[in-house]
Parts: structure tokens; C-alpha cells; sequence
């Protein structure tokens, strides 16, 4: 049995059966548990729930968790190797929505378009106090770091240097190519706006300290919510120093009401969705399709992480 564990869209869905075929992929809501199928299921696709060592424990003839995706964070990966369970993720397929969702949350900080959008629908998109224009800015002209260098940031960079920015990135190692290499804790101090394209791991947690940006920065997170301090990030963007964010990441999920950053004008906010386009749902059901198949066949599998 091959289950997929998420609230899909009925486009998802569609695709799902597209590639699979119909009524092969059982659906379970991420809402609700697995227990109903854990005793059968062989290949488990995995969004965003949690996969625990007591889930992997209680489903002995699960053979693969298949990431749609690329961060493994959210799977017990010591529980899957202690039962021979192999992990796989997708590097690459997500990048090109990511990358385009990191530079539309780049513009709308800049821009304030979240803050004007409220007002002009409120009939009151003439009546801002005109200081607030002062808050607003472009990309031309300005320096963005970016944290990781993979797929999605190399997507970008280009993007950014051709409306006038000029790109720095910071990465494990140097890369052949236009953009200047900064190690990271130079890159956090110089960009105007820094943004994350690094997994979640126990050396990049909470590695990016807010007040250690250049005051006015913006920071953008496509990534992983614990990369930084919350409570941190909050108080950077309340004092000022940081001029704004844009957030599609948090270190809860959902993002629970009454949260502060929910009542920060200078904010923009999106429910972890960067990644998630009908674009890229089919590269990554594609992927995913090959490796169930090379499952059965008994062959190698495609990023196999565990």
C-alpha cells in the first residue's frame, strides 16, 4: 500500500491519480492519525506530519518514506535506518517555485504591499500618514545575501543581479560563477536583505541572529522556521532594526493565533506553501512514482538519504 499523508487539494489529487493511477495512492488527511492503514502500508508519502519513531516502529511492512520535498527534518531518520526503512527526498524539484516565492516575499516587504493592499481595500489608499512611503525600497541598488546556494538560490541570483542587486551568497563551499563569496557571519552583517536557502540541522538551528543583521535589513525565509530565533526575530522587527521579513516558515506550524508576528505591519506571511505549485507537485509525484516502482523492482532508489 502506498499512502500519502496530507491535506491535498483536489488538483493534488488529480495529479496523484495522474501518476500513480486511480485508487492507487490512499489518501489519509494530515489531520488524522495513520492507524487505520499502518499495518499495510509499504511506501509512505510524506508533505509535512510529523513521521515518529513510534509510527516507523508500528509499520512492519513499511519499506520507504518518500519526502515530496526536500528537508528531512520532520522524519524520525535514526528510527528509519534502526528498521531498515530507506528515506528519500527530491532535491531540485521544488526550486523554481521556492526561488519565486523567496523574490515575491523580497518585493512585498520592500514594497509594503501587504500594509497599502489593507488600506486601498479599506478605502483609506490615499490617507497614510506619507512617512510611510519613506519605509518602502527596491531590490536595484541594494546587496542580498543568500544563506545556501543550492537549486533555489541559484535560481535566483541571476533574477536579483538583473534588476540591479548585487548578490552575495554564503555556502559550504565556493562556487565557480559572477556572485562573491562571503563567509557567514560577513554576509548577515552586509546584505540589505538576507535570504535562507539552507536545511534545518542541529548546526544551522537558530543560526541566524536578527540583531547581528545590518539595521533596515529584510529577512526572508523560504526554508526552515527554527533557522531562527523566533522570539528574537520579533523583537528585531519591533524595535526597528530590522526594517521586515517575509515568512513562509515558522518554528510552529501552523502558525497558532495570537502569535506577535501576525500583528507586525512590516511583515508578510504565507503558510509554508513555497514549495507547493501544480508545477511542482508533478516533478515531485513523477520522482516519487520512479522510486515506488524501483521499490518493487529492487533497484536503486532515486536521493535516497536513509
Amino acid at each position: 500500500m502506498i499512502a500519502l499523508h496530507a491535506r491535498p487539494s483536489p488538483g493534488f489529487r488529480e495529479a496523484v491519480d495522474a501518476v500513480f493511477g486511480p485508487g492507487v495512492v490512499v489518501h489519509v488527511d494530515e489531520a488524522a492519525p495513520l492507524d487505520d492503514v499502518t499495518a499495510e502500508i509499504t511506501a509512505l508519502l510524506h508533505v509535512l506530519t510529523p513521521v515518529t519513531p513510534e509510527f516507523i516502529a508500528s509499520a512492519p511492512k513499511l519499506k520507504l518514506i518518500q519526502k515530496l520535498g526536500v528537508g528531512v527534518n520532520t522524519i524520525a531518520l535514526d528510527a528509519a535506518r534502526d528498521h531498515g526503512v530507506a528515506v528519500c527526498n527530491m532535491p531540485g524539484t521544488n526550486s523554481q517555485a521556492v526561488a519565486e516565492m523567496a523574490l515575491a516575499l523580497m518585493m512585498a516587504a520592500l514594497r509594503r504591499t501587504c500594509f497599502f493592499d489593507a488600506r486601498t481595500r479599506a478605502g483609506e489608499g490615499w490617507t497614510a500618514d506619507p512617512s510611510e512611503l519613506d519605509s518602502v525600497g527596491e531590490i536595484g541598488g541594494r546587496t542580498v545575501g543568500l544563506v545556501g546556494f543550492g537549486n533555489s538560490a541559484q535560481l535566483l541570483a541571476p533574477v536579483l543581479a538583473a534588476l540591479g542587486a548585487k548578490v552575495v551568497y554564503t555556502a559550504r563551499n565556493r562556487r565557480d560563477g559572477p556572485y562573491e563569496y562571503r563567509p557567514f557571519n560577513d554576509l548577515i552583517a552586509e546584505a540589505d536583505i538576507v535570504s535562507l536557502h539552507i536545511p534545518l540541522t542541529d548546526e544551522t538551528r537558530a543560526s541566524v541572529d536578527p540583531f547581528a543583521m545590518k539595521k533596515g535589513a529584510v529577512l526572508v525565509n523560504t526554508a526552515r522556521g527554527e533557522l531562527v530565533d523566533q522570539a528574537q526575530l520579533v523583537a528585531a522587527l519591533t524595535s526597528g532594526h530590522l526594517r521586515g521579513a517575509g515568512l513562509d516558515v515558522f518554528a510552529e506550524e501552523p502558525l497558532p493565533r495570537g502569535n506577535p508576528l501576525l500583528g507586525l505591519p512590516g511583515v508578510v506571511l504565507a503558510p509554508h506553501i513555497a514549495w507547493l505549485t501544480p508545477e511542482t507537485l508533478v516533478r515531485s509525484l513523477t520522482v516519487a512514482h520512479e522510486n515506488c516502482r524501483r521499490l518493487v523492482a529492487g533497484e536503486t532508489l532515486l536521493h535516497q538519504v536513509v
